[in-house]
């Protein structure tokens, strides 16, 4: 659908349509009201000389608020928001199939919990992120044998500034270190894309 306005004149833009084409995108309303509000917006518009056109479906052409029209049009926004609802559920439901089966969707981190360790513990040592980036090496992937940004390890450390036993765990392998001893192997945590 697209909003036309009935004169010349295109508000502030002077005498040329918007460069999407007048049509109007329905950011307006939270997804429980849209089928609700929309054909109050449509009388709203166009009682201020703007004209609705259906581009495409069941009814093209210039939409009619009177009567039949505006049932129509009632009727149509309403179908739509259910079809619209049944595709997300079907979506969702797709997703939740595939995350009980291990599967989770998105490319992999570029920081493994193995790298993220190093830097906690390099951290701790007092080094800056700066420092510790030249070191690091992203194991898969497209980038793989390269460095990882500077930018996606402090991404990682915010993530997991929610696990502060994680940043307890990378101090008392440092302290371990300095002494001479060897960490020993961490113990089982989440993996973070399940998180």
């Amino acid at each position: 659908m697209a909003w036309q306005n009935a004169g010349t004149s295109w508000g502030a833009r002077g005498g040329r349509p918007p460069k999407h084409g007048g049509r109007l995108r329905n950011r307006a309303f939270p997804d429980s009201e849209a089928p609700i509000k929309r054909p109050a917006l449509a009388d709203h518009l166009t009682a201020h000389g703007l004209v609705l056109e259906m581009l495409a479906g069941p009814l093209p052409g210039i939409y009619d608020p009177t009567g039949p029209g505006k049932l129509l049009f009632a009727f149509f926004a309403a179908m739509a928001e259910t079809e619209r609802e049944n595709i997300r559920e079907s979506i969702l439901e797709g997703l939740d199939t595939a995350a009980h089966k291990g599967k989770h969707g998105g490319r992999p981190p570029v920081i493994t919990d193995d790298m993220l360790h190093t830097v906690l513990r390099r951290r701790a040592g007092d080094e800056s992120v700066e420092q510790i980036q030249p070191d690091l090496i992203i194991p898969t992937g497209k980038r793989k044998g390269e460095n990882p940004s500077v930018a996606s390890i402090y991404r990682a450390l915010a993530e997991h500034e929610a696990y502060p036993e994680a940043v307890e765990q990378a101090h008392a392998d440092f302290t371990a270190l300095q002494i001479g001893e060897v960490p020993g192997p961490r113990p089982a945590t989440p993996d973070r894309a399940s998180l």
